[in-house]
């Protein structure tokens, strides 16, 4: 680099001028119309995978996306922020608003309530899968829902650790116990993995089991389920209701534990391309 050309008056002038002209693409490439970004797949609906408290996207549904981008499908799994039902299901909301054509929108746990909330009256969205997850109606509280029926354990592994919100109050973050975590949440995966997935895990906020779902989309939108009958953190008894409850148009059952995408990919898969099958 020549540094004496860089102490050139006529130095600085050329850059900024190019700084100026690579500020004046930015800003009018930023003032256009909003970029969708996915759903290229004209073929085939853009599949979006939310995955639920404790965890993340990739040790969700790392397994499933590969098997069904193997299949062509335009995958997304954005993060979920974790922060309430309110803010998580608006900013979902946001990221399907950036995808082109229809879409087939996938929760897990906590993730399916957040899909009930944000698919409300986007016409896009063509069916709802549920996997082991939360199907709230219009009013109900996470909080509520959980206790009507027996074999939860995972209220009695949680660890409860504040949090500053950004208006200055205080939240309360969720985490489960790392000696806890294999046998409520992940059962059926090899401890080694479940050692990482807990070292890993993110934390969820309390706050998420005391908002009130606003909008129950499976009213209007079909739906699809799966019960993952070992489940220790949604009972399985829950998900069946919820899901006869919706009018779902296909239920499995697998003997898996509460990450069942984890576990049993290629079953939960199948159901997602079922349900991806009924857009056409």
């Amino acid at each position: 680099m020549n540094l004496r050309h860089l102490l050139r008056p006529s130095a600085w002038i050329a850059t900024a001028g190019a700084a100026v002209a690579v500020a004046g693409v930015l800003a009018s490439t930023a003032s256009a119309a909003p970029m969708h970004h996915f759903g290229w797949g004209k073929d085939k609906p853009t599949v979006v995978l939310v995955h639920g408290g404790f965890a993340d996207a990739t040790n969700s549904w790392d397994k499933v996306v590969k098997r069904l981008q193997g299949q062509g499908y335009p995958v997304m799994a954005p993060a979920n922020p974790l922060r309430g039902l309110a803010s998580d299901s608006a900013y979902l909301a946001s990221v399907l608003d950036s995808i082109e054509g229809p879409i087939v929108l996938v929760g897990h746990s906590y993730g399916g309530a957040v899909i009930t909330n944000a698919a409300a009256n986007d016409p896009d969205v063509k069916a709802l899968v549920y996997i082991a997850a939360f199907v709230p109606d219009t009013g109900e509280k996470l909080g509520e829902l959980i206790s009507k029926y027996p074999g939860s354990e995972i209220q009695a592994a949680l660890n409860h650790v504040p949090y500053p919100n950004p208006d200055g109050s205080t939240g309360t973050d969720l985490y489960i116990k790392p000696d806890k975590f294999r046998e409520v949440f992940a059962a059926d995966l090899p401890e080694s993995t479940t050692k990482v997935m807990s070292a890993t895990q993110r934390p969820f906020s309390a706050q998420s089991f005391a908002d009130s779902t606003q909008e129950a989309a499976w009213h209007a939108i079909p739906s699809w389920g799966l019960v993952a009958t070992a489940d220790k953190a949604i009972p399985a008894e829950l998900e069946r209701f919820e899901y006869e409850r919706a009018g779902a148009r296909g239920v499995v059952e697998v003997a898996a534990s509460h990450v069942a995408m984890v576990s049993h990919p290629d079953v939960v898969t199948k159901l997602i391309v079922e349900a991806a099958n009924s857009t056409d």
